[in-house]
């Protein structure tokens, strides 16, 4: 039976960090109070402009670099985000373009946190009924950019980036 194979993985976050104490200049918070119910320390935000395509072309080159690939020797690319470019289209498509190829069809995948690993099933169908054979699967969010940085949005706004 045919198998799937991870045969490179690649990442890459934003330079800007925000600190638990960041983000008490914009709400009623504390490092303490933050790290008690999450663990987090800090997080990574972008700055306006970016969008998770720009995040997951940087991730899917580090990716391709280490397996010795380039982005045309791809058949499909999925992209897992809730945090899309834009509504429409899916940015997969804007992940394509940004890598320069053409003619790979590109899913999107929106299940919240959980959406990278229902990429990586179909992925995985795809490449056992030989559908395709090199499936670019990328996870990439951008939520700096929406958050309520403010205490009304203390809740949510102290764990993503």
């Amino acid at each position: 039976m045919l198998r799937t194979e991870v045969v490179s993985t690649g990442f890459y976050v934003p330079e800007r960090v925000i600190t638990n104490e960041d983000l008490t200049q914009w709400m009623d918070t504390s490092d303490e109070w933050i790290r008690q119910r999450s663990g987090i320390v800090e997080r990574r935000w972008v700055d306006g402009g970016t969008g998770s395509s720009d995040l997951a072309k940087l991730a899917a080159e580090r990716a391709l670099e280490r397996a010795g690939l380039e982005a045309g020797d791809l058949d499909c690319i999925i992209l897992a985000t809730l945090s899309p470019d834009v509504y429409f289209p899916g940015s997969g498509v804007f992940l394509q373009r940004k890598l320069g190829i053409k003619n790979v069809p590109c899913l999107d995948v929106r299940n919240q946190c959980s959406g990278f690993i229902y990429g990586l099933s179909v992925a995985d169908a795809w490449i056992k009924t030989r559908m395709y054979r090199r499936i670019l699967l990328v996870g990439s969010e951008v939520h700096s950019t929406g958050l309520e940085k403010s205490t009304a949005g203390r809740d949510t706004a102290v764990l993503f980036g």
